[in-house]
């Protein structure tokens, strides 16, 4: 069974982008794979992840969205904070840009995804107008 995490908080250290779950969960030990992947129903962009030869998912629900927002004007890779140390989530700015222009105006989302998306990123898509 797939798990998932859940991103409760985050932080600024040292102008790195800090991503953080709860304190019984930072005890994991995970391995990016540089997949973003969306959950319409939930709202929610989840970062694929390997743990224990299997996959599982970090959640990103739409309080966090902001943050994601920010990542991707600023191309900064982010960090997962675990107890071990932080990990990189490589690949993020570049699937979530992907999915980002895959889902604006896309009606195979869910209308209130596709909305809720072009609302929040709004600053993304104007920078990106073609």
């Amino acid at each position: 069974m797939r798990k998932l995490y859940i991103i409760e908080k985050f932080e600024i250290v040292d102008q790195e982008l800090h991503f953080i779950l709860n304190e019984k969960e930072q005890h994991i030990q995970l391995q990016a794979t540089g997949q973003v992947i969306v959950d319409s129903d939930n709202e929610t962009f989840l970062y694929i992840v390997e743990e224990d030869n299997a996959y599982s998912y970090i959640s990103f629900s739409k309080e966090i969205w902001p943050q994601l927002l920010q990542m991707i004007l600023t191309e900064q890779t982010p960090l997962l904070r675990l107890h071990e140390g932080p990990i990189a989530l490589t690949n993020f700015v570049e699937e979530l840009t992907m999915l980002l222009f895959n889902i604006e105006g896309n009606g195979n989302y869910g209308e209130a995804f596709v909305a809720a998306v072009e609302q929040e990123f709004s600053r993304f898509f104007e920078l990106n107008e073609v």
